[in-house]
């Protein structure tokens, strides 16, 4: 598989991805039924799935390392934030406060990730302009 193509693959999977975390969140802020269902747990991990298998196949392709490429390793770091303040949004013992705060903070680390990304400088929308 060319580069293009998998870079395509990557950003469509980050779109359902990050579509797929909002829906989820804001549905179960409302008490919606669905959001425990067996497909709304499942279908995110093999999403995420084809995320992780098309990123680390990029790096592999280009030889990216975070010590070559420190954006690289933000954007790991981001990652790791994203997944547990995710983790906190979607848990249906925490109280609707803790869960809101954590959903708005996995948005925000994943706005972040993504102009990381964009931007390949490891702090993204943060970076002074010029």
């Amino acid at each position: 598989m060319d580069y293009t193509t998998l870079k395509l693959i990557h950003q469509g999977a980050v779109t359902l991805s990050l579509l797929g975390f909002f829906t989820r969140g804001a549905a179960s802020l409302v008490n919606a039924r669905w959001v425990q269902s067996r497909a709304a747990k499942t279908l995110p991990h093999l999403v995420d799935t084809i995320l992780l298998a098309s990123a680390l196949t990029m790096a592999w392709m280009l030889r990216l390392t975070p010590g070559n490429a420190p954006w690289l390793g933000a954007k790991v770091v981001g990652l790791l934030v994203y997944i547990g303040l995710g983790v906190v949004a979607l848990r249906p013992g925490n109280s609707k406060a803790v869960r809101a705060t954590a959903w708005i903070g996995a948005l925000l680390t994943a706005g972040w990730i993504v102009s990381v990304a964009i931007s390949k400088n490891p702090l993204g929308f943060f970076r002074l302009p010029g």
